[in-house]
C-alpha cells in the first residue's frame, strides 16, 4: 500500500509518508494508543501531595519588639540622641538677667572702618597696660556678638591654654564688680546662655571692642571700649 501510495508524489513527500508508517508501527509495538485511551478514561482524583490546607490564623497579641540592630552594634549599649552634659560639668538652668532699664537701640548708620579701628587699637593699649600675670585678649564687637544670635566666640587657642575642657558655668565681671554668669561651650569655645544678658545690660554694640582678662580660672573681668566717630573716644563703663 505504501508503494502504492508513493507514486505520483515528489521525493520528499514519498520519505516523508515513510517516516509516518515507521511511527505509526513503533506506537503500536509499545500499545501507546491503548495506555492514552486508558488514562483518559480513568476518574481524576486529586494528588495527595497537593490537597489544599486550610490556614487558621487565631488572634494573637503582638508584642513590642526591639528595633533591629546590626550585628556589629548589637552588643554596645543603645545611643540616645540628647545633649547631655559631663557628670561634672556645671550647666546654667536659665540666663540671669539683671534688672536694668537700658533698652538695645541700634547705633544709627554703620560704623565705619576707622571707628573699628581705634576702638580695637584702644583696646590694645588698655590690654598691654593691665598685669601680664593674667591672661588676657582682645575681642571686637559684631553684629552676631550684640543684635543676632548673641553668641559669642573665643580665641581657639586662648581656649586650649587656658579654659576648662568641658562646659562650665564662667563669671563676667565689669568694672562695676557687678556679675553675670554665662554658659561656656567646650566644644564650640564661646559663650552662650547668660552673654545676652551681659551685652544689653551694658548697651555693646556693633564696632565696640572688648578686653576679657581673666582673672580666675572660670571668671573674666571685661574691659568695654565704645566705637564712635567723635574725635574725643573715650573708655566707658
Amino acid at each position: 500500500m505504501a508503494a502504492v501510495a508513493e507514486q505520483g508524489m515528489s521525493p520528499y513527500e514519498a520519505a516523508r509518508e515513510r517516516t509516518v508508517q515507521e511511527n505509526k508501527r513503533k506506537m503500536e509495538a509499545l500499545n501507546l494508543r491503548h495506555l492514552s485511551a486508558a488514562i483518559k478514561e480513568a476518574p481524576k482524583t486529586p494528588s495527595p501531595m497537593k490537597q489544599k490546607r486550610r490556614r487558621i490564623i487565631e488572634e494573637a497579641v503582638v508584642a513590642p519588639s526591639p528595633p533591629r540592630r546590626s550585628r556589629r552594634l548589637a552588643n554596645l549599649p543603645e545611643v540616645k540622641y540628647a545633649e547631655i552634659a559631663p557628670h561634672n560639668a556645671e550647666r546654667m538652668t536659665r540666663s540671669p538677667w539683671k534688672p536694668t532699664n537700658r533698652i538695645y537701640s541700634a547705633r544709627p548708620g554703620s560704623i565705619s572702618m576707622k571707628a573699628r579701628l581705634e576702638a580695637a587699637r584702644k583696646a590694645e593699649e588698655l590690654e598691654s597696660e593691665l598685669d601680664p600675670s593674667f591672661p588676657s585678649f582682645v575681642k571686637a564687637m559684631l553684629h552676631s556678638h550684640v543684635v543676632r544670635g548673641f553668641w559669642l566666640g573665643l580665641p581657639s587657642h586662648f581656649c586650649d591654654t587656658y579654659m576648662p575642657k568641658q562646659d562650665a558655668i564662667v563669671t563676667l565681671v565689669d568694672e562695676k564688680d557687678e556679675e553675670f554668669d554665662t554658659n561656656y561651650l567646650a566644644y564650640k569655645k564661646g559663650l552662650s546662655g547668660g552673654w545676652a544678658g551681659f551685652a544689653l545690660c551694658h548697651g555693646l554694640q556693633d564696632g565696640d571692642a572688648t578686653v576679657f582678662q581673666l582673672i580666675k580660672p572660670t571668671t573674666f573681668k571685661v574691659h568695654i571700649i565704645r566705637a564712635t566717630s567723635d574725635d574725643d573716644d573715650e573708655v566707658t563703663e
